[in-house]
């Protein structure tokens, strides 16, 4: 198809938009493929009900309560499923006294809220808040409690973890991988560890397998390769900008999966042309359903969303900024906010145990003001 244009336009997308127009991005392959701006007199979002699977939706996980499953005491919660991943929300009160194994997939934690230690066949981990904690599948591992209990948004992957290609923008784009923290080796039992044995629960198909040993399991001496358990903190995270051209959320991709593909929002600079759009231009999800996970402060694109929320945006659905947010956008200079977005080219399915968790009138909250 060659490129084409009709009615009123502006010469550059995202940039001196039509007074008293919105502009909508209607795009494939996420924000890489063939792509068009329409440019409407009103807000694609501003519907006034709407009912079915494509329904936006949004659940407090603060609020998400645990309960006791095979084997493991406090088991992650499932929240959503795709074939692309599963996200569970993994809430560890107390240290785990046991360890686990999962022959499934990939696990990426991210860390919420709490202090402590992964504990794996790779060595000690220390994990706090704004932490992603990669775990290679058939890593055996336990979570230590040092501070406050732990929470997280936990993404399981069977395909396998990688970084995504940077193209033009070089392999040190967005973080360096020195800035990948390896866990270091503590040879030897820790007192707790002597005179009993230990289980080592595994997860395969979803079923899960009870091992025991004489002995405690983390009996490596040392290892050596390119397969191990890694640390990034949002800290170390350096988001691409342009002052003069809102760039599209997938310059913040920061782990790929197969069909996954997760992406950090983390505090940066404004567009400082006065013409440019400076809030997420409003588009449709054509092959990806969209996940948000708000982990701090002021989520400027949109009111009502606290620490701790999830939203999900299916293919197919608008999803914009509230109009409220481009108003506001022009008196401010920088972002303030840190969450974590997890895209997936297979559907979700949100598990029927969520229900008392939504926040039911979040779908009709995109046409207020």
């Amino acid at each position: 198809m060659y490129l084409n244009r009709k009615g009123k336009v502006p010469k550059q997308a995202h940039v001196g938009i039509p007074e008293g127009l919105c502009e909508e991005e209607h795009g494939r392959n996420g924000f890489s493929g063939p792509v068009s701006h329409l440019y409407r007199t009103h807000p694609p979002t501003g519907w006034t009900a709407i009912e079915g699977p494509l329904k936006p939706r949004a659940f407090v996980c603060t609020t998400v309560s645990t309960a006791g499953g095979q084997f493991s005491p406090v088991p992650p919660v499932l929240i959503m499923q795709s074939r692309d991943v599963s996200l569970y929300l993994s809430r560890v009160a107390e240290t785990m006294t046991h360890f686990v194994r999962n022959a499934d997939g990939d696990e990426i934690y991210f860390v919420h809220r709490g202090t402590g230690r992964f504990e794996s066949d790779y060595g000690i981990l220390a994990y706090e808040p704004g932490d992603y904690i990669v775990v290679p599948k058939g890593t055996t591992y336990r979570i230590h409690v040092d501070g406050d209990p732990a929470l997280c948004l936990l993404a399981e992957t069977p395909e396998a973890v990688t970084l995504p290609e940077r193209g033009p923008l070089g392999q040190h784009a967005l973080f360096d991988k020195g800035v990948l923290v390896a866990p270091e080796l503590e040879i030897g039992e820790p007192p707790e560890a002597q005179g009993r044995s230990w289980e080592v629960h595994i997860k395969r198909d979803g079923h899960w397998t009870r091992v025991t040993y004489p002995f405690y399991p983390m009996d490596v001496i040392g290892w050596k390769g390119d397969l191990w358990v890694a640390k990034l903190n949002v800290r170390d995270f350096r988001p691409v900008t342009s002052p003069r051209y809102h760039l599209p959320p997938s310059v913040h991709g920061t782990f790929q999966a197969g069909g996954c593909l997760i992406s950090t929002f983390a505090p940066r600079p404004l567009e400082t042309d006065p013409e440019a759009l400076r809030v997420p231009f409003y588009h449709r999800n054509m092959d990806y359903d969209e996940v948000l996970f708000y982990h701090q402060g002021d989520f400027f694109s949109r009111a009502g969303i606290q620490p701790g929320m999830l939203t999900l945006h299916p293919q197919g659905i608008h999803h914009g900024p509230q109009p409220s947010a481009v108003q506001s956008s022009t008196s401010k200079t920088h972002t303030n906010e840190v969450a974590v977005m997890i895209e997936s080219k297979r559907p979700f399915t949100v598990m029927p145990e969520m229900a008392p968790w939504e926040v039911k009138d979040y779908a009709l909250s995109w046409s207020r003001r």
